[in-house]
């Protein structure tokens, strides 16, 4: 079933009932996104927040240069948004694009809202699941000011090799901050 994931994923951060994880699914809304579709565009308002049950997305920017920087991927078993806009109700500044076939469950602000409202216990998982997050991002900072272009590529293609394999090379230098010349060189160094 489509909510098996999502259901799996929670039970990662807060027991709930049957009735309680009834509830909390049905708040939920499944949407099939195509390969290169987006579900958001910069300059538009974040209407959801998203969990990945099938497919991957990049989440990226695009500067005034129109170059693309892209701010993370979200892969099966993932969430997606832009806490920015979803919160604050503000223009994107990010791209929510599909990089293959993909399927996720979304969830409007007023439903999530409601939500902490009904179900308190729903805060905590979404306070719990933001920390987390806080801690990756913090982590990927440090990463990109201490490690060299090459040590950056060799822990995201060890670390996270299903999501590596379906990015082209553009998107990956993107990613660590890179030139794609500078990917290529760093790839030929390592045969």
């Amino acid at each position: 079933m489509i909510f098996d994931l999502l259901k799996k994923n929670i039970s990662n951060h807060i027991q709930l009932s049957e009735s309680e994880i009834g509830e909390f699914c049905k708040n939920w809304h499944p949407k099939s996104i195509q390969k290169k579709d987006f579900l958001l565009r910069q300059g538009e308002i974040c209407k959801f927040e998203g969990f990945v049950v099938e497919g991957c997305f990049r989440i990226f920017s695009i500067d005034k240069k129109g170059n693309e920087n892209t701010l993370y991927f979200a892969a099966k078993d993932w969430w997606l948004m832009d806490i920015d806009s979803f919160t604050n109700q503000v223009p994107s500044h990010l791209n929510i694009q599909a990089l293959e076939d993909s399927s996720v469950l979304l969830i409007n602000r007023t439903d999530k809202l409601s939500l902490y409202e009904s179900m308190p216990v729903i805060e905590k998982l979404f306070r719990v699941m933001s920390q987390k997050a806080i801690v990756a991002w913090q982590r990927r900072l440090i990463r990109n000011h201490s490690l060299s272009a090459k040590e950056r590529y060799v822990h995201f293609t060890t670390n996270y090799p299903n999501i590596a394999s379906k990015l082209t090379d553009r998107q990956t230098s993107s990613y660590l901050g890179i030139t794609h010349e500078f990917l290529s060189k760093i790839k030929r160094s390592k045969k």
